[in-house]
């Protein structure tokens, strides 16, 4: 059984090509030949079919020509009757009252110095006080109304014992100042003539400063007498005994003054220029 399927499967793989080849030449001659007309690219015109045809356009006449590319648009139009601001009243506009504040903290600012309503006067920056009751500053020369003036020359004695009082007063007058500007009722415009004013430092009196504590003399009549008197009677500043310096280290002795050199190491003697005494070189 075996044998006879052996012997037609041989012949069958000839068969096989056979067709094969024939079914090959048949499909070669039926396809269509498509013939390309060469063009002359020495020819200036293209050959016409009939006179009274249009030659056709080249294949690449078709595709359109690159355009510049558009800028992008980052905005857009808005409808005014929507988006517009909006109308001011015709009227004056509306006053409120301010809220009141949400803590007392907002209220807590510091007060400012203000001066009595009924006092007005000129600001005396940097002020020097030459004695007790007398300021110079800004072209004004003013003595303290209403005192009398210790000179820093005065000397008080007390207990049979003399010290200077003036210039202890002095020193206490310019502790009181320490820079600090000085508000007196003086002209507009400085003057070297001596001016008697009253003057303050913030809401102190200077006046009745000096004489509430003995640096100086209140004046008769004026307003300072009874501060004056009380004063005397405590035995303060210049009214009291003299200041303790035990402790303070007295003053260095003066020392004698240095020899000094002659103008000339020449000297006349009978008309007649002979060398000075030279002095001693120190060891």
């Amino acid at each position: 059984m075996r044998l006879p399927h052996l012997v037609l499967a041989v012949l069958m793989v000839p068969a096989m090509a056979a067709l094969v080849v024939a079914g090959g030449r048949t499909l070669k001659g039926s396809e269509s030949t498509v013939a390309l007309d060469q063009i002359d690219p020495g020819a200036d015109t293209l050959p016409q079919a009939d006179a009274g045809t249009v030659p056709e356009e080249p294949a690449t006449s078709a595709i359109p020509a690159s355009q510049p590319p558009k800028p992008a648009v980052h905005s857009r139009a808005i409808d005014p009757d929507v988006i517009r601001p909006p109308e001011m009243p015709a009227g004056e506009p509306e006053r409120v009252e301010p809220r009141a504040p949400l803590s007392k903290l907002a209220l807590a600012v510091p007060p400012k110095p203000k001066m009595p309503d009924d006092w007005h006067g000129t600001k005396l920056f940097q002020p020097v006080a030459p004695a007790a009751g007398l300021i110079e500053a800004k072209g004004y020369s003013v003595a303290i109304s209403g005192i009398d003036v210790v000179g820093q020359d005065e000397t008080c004695t007390t207990d049979g014992k003399s010290w200077p009082c003036g210039v202890r007063a002095r020193t206490a007058f310019r502790s009181l100042l320490r820079g600090r500007a000085v508000v007196c009722l003086v002209p507009p415009e400085g003057g070297r003539d001596l001016i008697a004013a009253e003057c303050r430092i913030g809401k102190q009196d200077v006046g009745q400063w000096l004489v509430e504590n003995g640096w100086a003399r209140a004046a008769k009549g004026g307003p300072y007498v009874e501060a004056g008197d009380k004063a005397q009677s405590a035995k303060k500043g210049i009214f009291g005994p003299a200041p303790n310096l035990a402790g303070i280290p007295a003053a260095p002795a003066a020392t004698a003054p240095a020899p000094q050199a002659p103008g000339s190491i020449l000297e006349e003697d009978g008309g007649v220029l002979k060398p000075a005494d030279q002095p001693t070189p120190s060891e």
